[in-house]
């Protein structure tokens, strides 16, 4: 911002009068004016690099498509087309100065750009800044186009681009709990439902579960950006296609799949497409539920690692900084802390996104600042989270295998297992009796004659109990021998139930 401050100026002037605009400027007139009205977020549409990336090929295709359909001479067209391949690779970014937060339908993000272009532009001529004599930024760079058909076209090209990053980490996080699956796969713990203990399975299958969890994000968020492949440019103002010329629609479309390298396509009815926003509200739905994904996982990890000694205590985080300024030795799970924040803030945007997709009146939505605002701070956020979640937490997890095998030896979940062999009555008898007594199930049943240790040790096997084993049925175990008439055992309630004899 340094430039608002410099003692050289230059003088522009639009309808509402003349500017001094600092003469070392790339932007004009209208970004000045823009930066004068909202400075609400404090933020500029520059941090969102990829954004202004997707402009600079919307504009360069403009530039290619007029002069190929001869409303645009080759001089200014080249110049243009030069302008945008350098703003594509990352020059001048900072001269986008324009609040992420602003009036106006995007038309202040659209003129920063068509200022910053035709600027270089000039400067690429030999002309000074300013010299819109020689290339307007209205008349040339902006020619045949609207602010309402670049400026959402801009937002669904950044968003395709964006979207990459994520998908990148999204699959490298994936891998992280895969490669934490095989890791624990030997180790058998209790599963949970509803807090409560449930069976047992392996922490191997816990990590595995978050894998696939998240890979089927990941096939969500491709199907959510296919959908933005259609595009408005053409549409000008409302869809009418005013001021565009014959040929122009289907001639910048080409160019901008060739810039884009993206399989765009011309809306089918530019009136509509050029309303309505409805594309924003299912890519936001597909970043929430990511994200919400992402919370609940996180969740769990702070569950599983509460402790270490008054709490599961099961798996251990890495310890990433000091977590209290009074408790010496505390150290909290700050990983998934701020990446369950980040999930927050995720579904928050969504619903900002439904306002002001809502918001749209007749022929426009002019609330897509707001709307591309969320999605891309959404986008930027998840992909950071991902990457923190990844190396700061996930790759140094480590299990307390101790610890879980003393709580499976001790847990009444295994008699789900034996349920079929000695009976639901029978079972629950016993698991209430082990509760009680903290006696080990195992125990109970070979010291009541239920099954000797050869059988239980073939039920209870750590295979078997996970599911990991090729499924049998558990009362062949001691199918091989005749079973005499069965005994009588009382279940907690003093019903009478069969008990199967040992061999």
């Amino acid at each position: 911002m340094s430039d608002f401050l410099s003692a050289q100026t230059r003088t522009e002037t639009d309808s509402l009068g003349s500017v001094e605009i600092p003469a070392s400027a790339y932007w004009g007139v209208h970004t000045a004016r823009a930066h004068e009205n909202f400075p609400i977020a404090r933020r500029p549409v520059s941090v969102y690099p990829d954004f202004i990336r997707a402009f600079a090929c919307v504009k360069q295709a403009a530039a290619r498509a007029n002069l190929e359909i001869g409303a645009l001479d080759e001089q200014r067209a080249t110049l243009i087309d030069r302008a945008c391949e350098e703003i594509k690779t990352g020059m001048l970014h900072d001269q986008f100065v324009v609040g992420v937060i602003q009036g106006g339908a995007g038309t202040s993000t659209n003129m920063n750009a068509n200022e910053v272009i035709t600027n270089r532009a000039l400067e690429l001529a030999g002309h000074a800044k300013g010299d819109y004599g020689f290339i307007n930024p209205n008349d040339h760079t902006n020619h045949s186009q609207s602010t309402n058909d670049t400026y959402p076209t801009a937002i669904k090209i950044a968003l395709a681009f964006s979207l990459g990053s994520l998908l990148d980490e999204l699959g490298l996080l994936a891998e992280s709990f895969a490669a934490k699956g095989r890791e624990f796969s030997h180790i058998i713990k209790v599963g949970r439902t509803q807090l409560q203990d449930a069976v047992p399975m392996t922490l191997g299958q816990e990590f595995n579960a978050f894998a696939v969890t998240l890979r089927e994000d990941i096939d969500r968020l491709r199907e959510a950006v296919a959908l933005l492949r259609e595009v408005n440019m053409g549409a000008t103002a409302i869809g009418t296609g005013i001021n565009a010329p014959k040929g122009y629609k289907e001639t910048v479309i080409k160019h901008l799949r060739d810039i884009t390298e993206l399989e765009l396509e011309t809306a089918g009815d530019l009136v509509e497409s050029t309303s309505d926003t409805g594309v924003f509200v299912t890519f936001s739905g597909a970043l929430k539920r990511s994200a919400l994904k992402l919370s609940k996982i996180s969740n769990d990890l702070r569950l599983l690692s509460s402790g270490p000694q008054a709490g599961f205590g099961e798996i251990n985080l890495p310890a990433r900084q000091a977590g209290s300024s009074i408790m010496p030795g505390k150290v909290n799970p700050v990983i998934p802390e701020a990446v369950t924040q980040v999930a927050y803030s995720v579904a928050g945007a969504d619903v900002t996104v439904s306002m002001a997709v809502e918001a749209g009146q007749l022929q426009l939505n002019a609330f897509e600042p707001v709307i591309a605002h969320s999605l891309f701070q959404s986008i930027t956020w998840l992909e950071r989270a991902c990457q923190t979640l990844r190396v700061n937490c996930v790759d140094g997890i480590t299990a307390n295998e101790e610890r879980l095998e003393d709580m499976v030896s001790r847990s009444v979940t295994v008699i789900t297992a034996l349920a079929p062999v000695i009976g639901y009555a029978a079972a629950a008898k016993l698991a209430k009796e082990a509760l009680a007594t903290n006696e080990k199930v195992s125990e109970l049943v070979t010291s009541r004659g239920l099954l000797d240790q050869a059988q239980l040790d073939e039920i209870l096997q750590p295979s078997k109990l996970a599911g990991l084993a090729p499924e049998t049925d558990v009362i062949d175990v001691i199918s091989d021998a005749a079973i005499p008439a069965p005994e009588k055992i009382e279940d907690g309630e003093g019903t009478q139930v069969s008990k199967k004899p040992a061999k």
